[in-house]
């Protein structure tokens, strides 16, 4: 389903001419921070799921033991009324319980990790809060560090996304920020690729870094969740890209719609934060795409791969000319340390065109 609209969001310009395709390169909101906050809710893709709607591979044996870790992870979250011992802002009360704060999904893609995630977030109650470690990162920039704290000290539940640490300094930011939450009685859960030891491997190894990473997986219970990605279980690769024309009827006849060329829409994303990219796809309800290359710059891929995520939040279904997605990223970038994030991006771009294909 289509993202909702924002009637508090600044865009330039905010909508396009009636009957017209959308610009997103003519668009640069301005997200207020209230927002960000009250976006912290699972993705309009996983806003009705349950422990019930996930369905486990037979053969995976690890699928069917993360959800009965999760429900009775939730059923201790529930209990007394889900109000286990916190400590406030400005005093120490009672310490929360001994062991492991939160739980920690580890697998690869596609084996339904967001779906358990988002499952938890809808089986306990608030408050509660919801989203990607980008998301949280940038949360934290919005509000400031002491804030962020404060906002979510009053949570009961932090699920926290696609668990990535890109550079030392967000590794402190987040390490520390999980402390504070801890302290205070928050519980946690979190989705990433990598178990928690292994976060940052291929991509940095300074003996600070690596301390931050010890002190970080200390605060979870590790869970392998084995599977093969259900967006390719018997699917086929990549569907053929469009012609250019092609592209530009289904753009005018899809009410909605975006049309923008690839490298004109990769040279404007450097102008809108990443925090803004889903406020870029607002009201959008599919994306056209023309003349779609690949991506050698990665500053450029890495931007590509948090539009991807905001595109595949909101199932938009993408239309594109060009290269197929699945060589939109050259193999030097899928061997280096960003490997899971563009394979992720891959898995997903590619499972959106098929969306479009069947449309």
């Amino acid at each position: 389903m289509p993202a909702a609209s924002h009637p508090d969001t600044a865009t330039e310009p905010i909508a396009a001419a009636t009957g017209s395709p959308i610009a997103l390169t003519d668009r640069r909101p301005v997200v207020p921070a209230e927002r960000l906050v009250a976006e912290m809710v699972p993705p309009p893709r996983f806003s009705d799921v349950s422990f019930g709607t996930y369905l486990p591979d037979p053969g995976q044996p690890s699928q069917y033991e993360a959800v009965q870790v999760l429900e009775q992870f939730a059923g201790v979250l529930n209990g007394a009324n889900g109000a286990a011992p916190k400590r406030g802002w400005f005093r120490r009360g009672t310490p929360a319980p001994a062991g492991p704060a939160g739980i920690y999904l580890d697998g690869g893609y596609g084996v339904g990790k967001t779906h358990l995630l988002a499952s938890l977030w809808h089986a306990v109650p608030g408050p509660k809060a919801f989203g990607t470690f980008v998301e949280l990162t940038n949360l934290v920039g919005a509000l400031g560090f002491q804030q962020a704290v404060r906002t979510l000290s009053d949570h009961r539940l932090l699920c926290i996304d696609e668990f990535e640490l890109d550079d030392p300094g967000d590794t402190v930011l987040v390490s520390t920020l999980l402390g504070r939450l801890v302290e205070n009685g928050v519980k946690l859960c979190a989705t990433s690729n990598t178990l928690p030891e292994k976060l940052g491997e291929g991509r940095f190894a300074a003996a600070d870094f690596l301390r931050e990473i010890q002190g970080l997986s200390a605060h979870f219970r590790p869970m392998r969740i084995d599977g093969q990605d259900y967006r390719h279980r018997g699917l086929p690769d990549a569907p053929p890209p469009y012609r250019d024309t092609e592209v530009d009827a289904v753009a005018a006849r899809t009410p909605g719609a975006s049309l923008d060329d690839f490298d004109t829409l990769l040279a404007h994303l450097p102008a809108v934060h990443p925090s803004r990219y889903g406020a870029l796809l607002d009201d959008v309800t599919a994306v056209c795409l023309r003349g779609v290359r690949q991506v050698d710059d990665q500053s450029t891929a890495l931007r590509l791969v948090v539009l991807a995520d905001r595109m595949y939040d909101r199932e938009l279904p993408i239309t594109a000319s060009g290269l197929p997605f699945d060589q939109v990223f050259p193999e030097e970038m899928l061997r280096g340390g960003y490997r899971k994030k563009y394979l992720r991006a891959v898995s997903r771009l590619v499972a959106l065109a098929r969306d479009s294909a069947k449309n």
